[in-house]
């Protein structure tokens, strides 16, 4: 796969990888499988997408945060397998939304982490995926991100 060169191509921006702020590793890796712990959506060390999705957020707005979250997972990833080229597949996603009461529409701000994958990946970027609305999320953010993929 080429898919480094196929992000610069794409104009696309993958961060430097944050380092964890408590007791886990960013990315866990067993056999040929790496698990990405959730990612929020941080640019340049600030939470840039915070509040409820459905009252302080719009969809298009919990869109772009669940696309900086997959591009901060990228990054997670590249750190620990050395390059975007050795992954695989995408396996699964898990896109945890900060809902307002009554927010049904948490499918529509996981395509904005979804649509980042296909464009990158392609084919290999089609994943499972699981599209929760929760009571909170850490430091108020929009939207966490998990990552499972195939190295």
């Amino acid at each position: 796969m080429f898919i480094e060169s196929k992000v610069r191509e794409l104009g696309i921006e993958i961060p430097k990888a944050a380092k964890a702020v408590g007791n886990y590793v960013p990315v866990a890796v067993s056999g040929k499988i790496a698990y990405v712990s959730g990612q929020i959506p941080v640019v340049d060390g600030t939470v840039k997408y915070c509040g409820k999705v459905g009252s302080d957020i719009s969809i298009e707005e919990a869109q772009q945060a669940a696309r900086v979250c997959m591009l901060n997972g990228l990054a997670q990833l590249r750190e620990t397998v050395g390059s975007l080229d050795n992954i695989r597949s995408i396996i699964k996603i898990e896109v945890f939304v900060n809902s307002s009461a009554g927010f049904t529409d948490q499918a529509k701000v996981a395509n904005g982490a979804s649509d980042l994958l296909i464009e990158i990946y392609g084919e290999e970027g089609k994943h499972a995926r699981a599209a929760v609305g929760v009571a909170e999320l850490p430091l108020n953010s929009a939207v966490e991100i998990s990552v499972i993929a195939e190295i």
